[in-house]
């Protein structure tokens, strides 16, 4: 999301379309199917830095507040008997240290266990998903996985990146690590085969996926692997690491909101795979800022100064 920072103004003022205006303050959150409550949204002046929700209990997602950081990253904790892996650590800034050790704790005495090995893996390598490392760095029984693609299939033992996956286990819970580079080099996708759900970070989420226009074939190829992954595993629900649209279909909020009000479902069907590869497809020779249902594809030139979306990928391939 770092590409986030570089383009918001030129973004906010010369592609609005796919934002809308603020509603009220009476306007509901959208009803969601996994978790129990809404997520906090920066309505609440007193709301916290984190809010932590259940999917099962040994598997939590982990919001940081939109008080802290307009990326209002989601994070997530899934535990095994013998490891649990942090995926991803936020925007810098705010105390994440504490609330996983609190959570590790709970789960600990729940289970009737001592210990239990953490690995505090990324999703990708934008400063909104690795900001919180350093709160890791001194914690026993911690690895922090390095941030390229070398260091990632290091750690896991990936033989052929990208185009190798690999089971990984956590004790008596199995999930599969699968390279998904496009929107950044390292980026990886999770598959829990516990909950049937496809950790999918910053390349599929109801949101602004962000990508260089010249690296629509690699994205296209790394959702292509995970629609053909998604034929042979039962994928459940795809969860991102953020939330940008709002309820009206092909609706997303400003960059920078620091208060959402009607906003999309965190969890999506696993049809949105489909949806993804379809419209990546369609548009691979020719890469265009378009809207979707659920989500936008959002193609950047290497420099965007002068250049104005939709179509501006054309312009950026005439001046290479």
């Amino acid at each position: 999301m770092n590409y986030r920072k570089a383009l918001l103004l030129s973004v906010i003022t010369i592609f609005s379309v796919t934002a809308c205006e603020t509603p009220d303050a009476s306007s509901a959150q959208s009803p969601t199917a996994l978790f129990s409550e809404p997520w906090n949204s920066g309505l609440d002046a007193a709301e916290a830095d984190f809010q932590i929700q259940q999917i099962d209990p040994n598997t939590f997602a982990i919001r940081q507040s939109l008080h802290t950081t307009f990326e209002a990253p989601f994070l997530y904790l899934i535990f095994g008997t013998d490891k649990v892996i942090l995926v991803d650590t936020g925007v810098e800034g705010v105390d994440l240290r504490s609330i996983v050790d609190q959570q590790i704790e709970a789960w600990l005495l729940a289970n009737g266990q001592e210990k239990v090995s953490l690995i505090v893996a990324h999703s990708h390598a934008h400063g909104d998903h690795v900001g919180g490392d350093d709160g890791f760095s001194d914690r026993p029984d911690t690895v922090v996985v390095g941030h390229s693609p070398e260091d990632i299939a290091k750690f896991f033992n990936i033989d052929a990146w990208p185009v190798s996956t690999k089971a990984v286990d956590l004790g008596d819970r199995m999930v599969d690590i699968l390279p998904t580079p496009g929107h950044h080099d390292s980026h990886i996708m999770i598959y829990d085969r516990t909950t049937d759900i496809l950790f999918s970070g910053d390349t599929i989420y109801p949101g602004r996926i962000y990508f260089r226009c010249g690296n629509i074939a690699e994205l296209k190829a790394s959702i292509d692997r995970i629609a053909d992954f998604s034929s042979t595993n039962n994928i459940r629900w795809v969860l991102g690491a953020h939330i940008e649209m709002t309820t009206e279909p092909g609706q997303s909020f400003q960059s920078e909101d620091r208060t959402r009000q009607n906003e999309h479902a965190l969890e999506l069907q696993p049809g949105i795979i489909n949806d993804m590869h379809a419209a990546l497809g369609a548009m691979i020779d020719a890469p265009r800022v378009e809207s979707f249902d659920e989500f936008v594809l959002f193609p950047i030139p290497t420099d965007p100064r002068g250049k104005t979306p939709p179509d501006w990928c054309k312009a950026d391939n005439a001046s290479e």
